[in-house]
């Protein structure tokens, strides 16, 4: 009888210790884990520039099923463009309709302008959704401490400058990023995933002069397990 005590006592201690040494980061990336192994969510992402920005962004609607399909939709002031992409072919809606991602990466922008087509056909290239956005942003935490559902911390220097440099220009291109500094939160809830922020500030070279950057991008997730992509059968042939 004795022996047993000793033996439940012991467990419940190496249970205690084993759950002491799950932190925060830990929790953050079980709950990532757990929103990709559901096969579909949706997510919509606000970027904000701060109150002194000439550039509002217009929001990009996310979603991903279990069929293997991930589809964007982002806005430029009244312009809106959607795309779709499975395994690694990739499909652009723009004015003309659906373009497979090499007619896209051909089209428009004469004489350099931006061309909504063509930036989409990258983006949808590069695009990961917010749990695996998620697992690449936990290595670029310093550290993170929770408070009710809200886990929270700065980002590495490194973390922050590869978060200014993201979406601006081609790495090994232009000046390096300087006094980089950033935060990152994660909501969750019953283990589930529900929230990410990322606050960015610091110095990033536009067309050869260095530029005050304050970037805080929002994303909300929502609807896990009941999403559904549902492309046209013209998205699906320029998949084909």
């Amino acid at each position: 009888m004795k022996r047993q005590i000793l033996l439940g006592t012991i467990a419940l201690v190496a249970g205690s210790l084993m759950a002491a040494d799950s932190g925060p980061k830990d929790d953050v990336a079980a709950a990532a884990g757990k929103l990709a192994d559901s096969g579909n969510y949706s997510w919509k992402s606000i970027m904000d520039f701060g109150p002194n920005s000439q550039f509002t962004p217009g929001p990009t609607l996310g979603k991903v099923d279990s069929e293997g399909y991930a589809w964007l939709s982002v806005t430029f002031n009244d312009n809106t463009v959607e795309g779709l992409k499975k395994g690694e072919k990739v499909a652009v809606k723009g004015d003309d309709g659906w373009q497979s991602v090499s007619e896209g990466d051909g089209g428009g922008g004469g004489g350099g302008g931006f061309d909504p087509v063509t930036f989409m056909g990258r983006r949808m290239r590069t695009m990961k959704p917010p749990a695996s956005e998620v697992q690449d942003l936990l290595p670029k935490v310093a550290s993170l401490k929770k408070d009710g559902d809200v886990y929270s911390g700065d980002l590495t220097e490194e973390g922050a400058k590869d978060l200014l440099t993201m979406g601006f220009r081609r790495r090994g291109r232009g000046a390096a990023p300087t006094d980089a500094k950033g935060s990152v939160k994660f909501w969750i809830k019953d283990g589930a995933l529900t929230k990410i922020q990322t606050h960015v500030t610091g110095k990033r070279e536009f067309n050869g002069e260095m530029h005050d950057v304050d970037r805080t991008v929002t994303t909300d997730i929502k609807d896990v397990g009941v999403t559904k992509v549902s492309p046209s059968d013209e998205a699906k042939k320029k998949l084909s």
